[in-house]
């Protein structure tokens, strides 16, 4: 175990607190971020998917309570009633087929006296963001057929206010919209189809495929796992070299005794042994 006490080193300490945190937020909250997104859009596609195959209902059958229901989203409905005069409200800063839009609100009271919001369509601003005209409401009795939505909720620390002579909203939250303009809306709103009595630009229905949520989920289900692997890694990189250090070094031959050299000779003591020396 005291090969490991580097590891309590700050440097290392640091490291694996970085780590151990980014995998923990991968798949605590990442992860589960991203693959809920996927779930949630999966039950919106299904949800349209069989509201196109179902004939509208009366929209009083769905509207029974303070709310509709989460799974009746979507569903089409045939509303009779009518719209109540200078009461449009604009949703600013929407994106409606890649292009800047005004969302239309416009209270609608139904044939048993409750209000519910119609959102009848979109308008395109001009000159940059300047509000256009648009046509108002028809007035009287109308039916009208659409689609049930949810509240959105409520834009944090945006609240609704006029301006241009226009009520205008961040969201589309019939509560804010209520305590705003003293009506009593209902929950939920309806959008409507196209080619309806007082609709403008027909909103499309959401494109019916997953989105990338679902391998964006993945992959960060994959970096949780990657993480810890890779610090493994560097603490068994960092033990190899530390055993490399402490290895002795290999023994080596002894050296050799240097050859002396040889003396060199006198050129009379190689004509001697040459041609004999004299007595």
């Amino acid at each position: 175990m005291r090969r490991l006490t580097f590891l309590l080193r700050p440097s290392w300490l640091v490291l694996a607190l970085v780590v151990g945190g980014f995998a923990y937020a991968c798949f605590t909250v990442l992860a589960p971020w991203q693959l809920g997104k996927n779930t949630t859009t999966e039950e919106r596609n299904d949800r349209i998917t069989a509201s196109l195959a179902t004939d509208p209902v009366p929209v009083e059958e769905l509207l029974t309570g303070p709310a509709p229901a989460p799974e009746d989203e979507w569903r089409r409905v045939v509303a009779t009633g009518s719209y109540l005069p200078d009461s449009d409200l604009l949703v600013r800063l929407r994106s409606v087929e890649s292009s800047p839009a005004y969302e239309v609100l416009t209270p609608f009271r139904l044939a048993d006296g409750r209000t519910v919001l119609v959102n009848r369509g979109y308008v395109r601003p001009e000159r940059g963001t300047e509000i256009p005209g648009f046509a108002p409401p028809p007035t009287g009795t109308v039916t009208v057929e659409a689609r049930l939505r949810m509240s959105e909720g409520t834009a944090e620390g945006r609240a609704p206010f006029r301006d241009a002579g226009h009520a205008q909203v961040y969201s589309i939250d019939p509560a804010q919209i209520a305590a705003f303009t003293g009506l009593e809306l209902t929950g939920g709103y309806l959008q409507l189809s196209e080619n309806q009595a007082g609709g403008l630009g027909t909103i499309p229905l959401p494109q019916l495929d997953a989105g990338p949520y679902l391998s964006y989920g993945l992959q960060w289900v994959a970096f949780g796992i990657m993480a810890p692997l890779g610090l493994g890694y560097f603490v068994w990189a960092e033990l190899r070299e530390r055993r490399k250090r402490k290895e002795p070094a290999p023994a080596t031959a002894p050296e050799a005794e240097p050859t002396p050299a040889p003396v060199e000779r006198s050129t009379d003591d190689k004509l001697a042994d040459r041609y004999g020396r004299s007595r």
